[in-house]
């Protein structure tokens, strides 16, 4: 025995097509900036950064600072990893790298190793734990 089927009360019309794309107006073109517009000279020394390298800002942006840096330096009132940085500015990673060495070298970021936990915690930390919970 198979189950009733559903029936619409109003039968589905078919949606129209989508309009065309507009013509491309002359004279106005939107093409990105190329990478190493926005990354500068791409010299041979980098900074060994990671992406959980934290960046902090140290300087306060100036107005004849490029965009990114800019938009870097107002992120970074709090430390944020290089990944964060790259996903709200919309650059990949070699860029990121590149820009911030660049930044780093003037001093206007400071660059730091995230805080790595111990793998096994402290022995003595965990029996204070235990004799806390068994008064309880």
């Amino acid at each position: 025995m198979t189950p009733p089927q559903r029936q619409r009360r109003f039968p589905m019309e078919p949606l129209p097509p989508p309009p065309p794309p507009p013509p491309p107006r002359p004279g106005v073109k939107k093409n990105p900036e190329r990478l190493f517009v926005v990354a500068g000279k791409d010299g041979a020394e980098r900074a060994e950064l990671d992406l959980v390298t934290l960046i902090v800002a140290s300087a306060v942006p100036t107005p004849s600072s490029a965009p990114e840096q800019t938009a870097l330096l107002r992120l970074c009132t709090t430390p944020l990893s290089v990944a964060e940085l790259s996903a709200y500015l919309n650059l990949p990673f070699s860029a990121m790298t590149v820009l911030l060495t660049d930044m780093l070298t003037a001093d206007l970021v400071t660059a730091r190793n995230p805080l790595v936990r111990q793998s096994v915690a402290d022995r003595s930390l965990l029996e204070a734990v235990m004799h806390g919970l068994q008064r309880l």
